[in-house]
């Protein structure tokens, strides 16, 4: 499978990643067969979050893992902490917490769960209002010092934010996690709406991807099959015929799946991105991860860019 380097860092992960934000749904033996069949396929690199099934996701992870044919060189190992959860607010996120105590317990919890010694990146999930970076940067310092994490990242930062954490730690961030798909290109629309006055030149992002090629940062696109805020998968959906007959045109002149182009056109914009991809289900991990080895012309790309409803001026 196609490699991307991550970030300014000498490693080198899968361009398709595999997200067990759903491994809490399975049993250990199904677990087992996700990560078997993603390693088969040439997916090296996991996707986690300590909130992930209130953690359950990465208590399966790790019963999965210990009981599989894996070795723990076989995966360079993600995960990302700062949402804090109310388990008796059925776990509605009551704050973002970035203090030294609560990324440094994270770790540890992350850890255990997953029955590993260390994960290679750490993102900070979500921006908190309240960050400081010089406490960021003594937790980062003492987890790396200790051999708990390699490297680090966040997640759903805008530049400013990222910048900001940037000028007060003593590591070079190497990811940014957004979402981005076919049908979620708002970080994409304003720089071709440029010096237009309609809807789609606003940015909302701040330019968040060309400050990642600026930064030799890697962008992992999150929810790469979904439209909206998360709101439904678009493949396949009744409600987008125009973007799923670009995707099975493509499909059919590559021999791959929908989604497998999906992942493709995410790929083919050169920001040095990775796809997370957060199926559970060993055929479409299959199918999904053959995205890594397509090429889309510039051609075939603004097709699809245009059949998911966007325009050019």
């Amino acid at each position: 499978m196609k490699q991307v380097k991550i970030g300014n860092s000498n490693f080198k992960g899968s361009a398709i990643a595999l997200g067990i934000m759903r491994m809490n749904k399975l049993t250990i033996a199904e677990a087992v067969k996700a990560l078997e069949t993603a390693q088969e396929v040439g997916i090296n690199y996991i996707d986690s979050a300590d909130i992930y099934g209130h953690g359950q996701a990465e208590t399966v992870f790790g019963e999965a893992f210990k009981k599989s044919s894996l070795k723990r060189d076989d995966f360079y190992i993600q995960s990302k902490t700062g949402i804090v959860e109310d388990p008796n607010l059925n776990y509605k996120t009551t704050r973002y917490d970035f203090s030294k105590k609560h990324i440094i317990a994270a770790v540890d919890g992350i850890l255990e769960r997953m029955q590993i010694d260390y994960l290679d990146s750490l993102l900070l999930h979500r921006p908190d209002a309240l960050m400081d970076p010089a406490e960021i940067s003594a937790a980062f310092d003492e987890l790396q010092s200790a051999g708990k994490v390699r490297h680090f990242g966040v997640s759903n930062f805008n530049p400013m934010q990222t910048a900001l954490l940037q000028k007060g730690i003593n590591q070079k961030l190497l990811i940014n996690q957004l979402q981005f798909s076919v049908m979620h290109t708002g970080a994409i629309d304003f720089g071709i709406h440029t010096n237009m006055t309609d809807e789609r030149s606003i940015d909302h992002d701040r330019g968040i991807f060309d400050y990642a090629r600026l930064h030799d940062m890697t962008i992992q696109a999150w929810s790469p099959f979904q439209y909206g805020q998360i709101e439904g998968n678009f493949i396949g959906n009744p409600d987008f015929p125009e973007v799923n007959q670009a995707l099975q045109k493509l499909a059919d002149e590559k021999g791959v799946s929908k989604n497998a182009v999906a992942a493709a056109w995410i790929l083919r914009y050169p920001a040095n991105l990775q796809v997370i991809i957060g199926t559970m289900n060993p055929d479409h991990i299959v199918d999904s991860a053959k995205g890594a080895d397509v090429t889309l012309s510039a051609q075939e790309w603004y097709d699809v860019y245009l059949a998911a409803g966007n325009d050019l001026p």
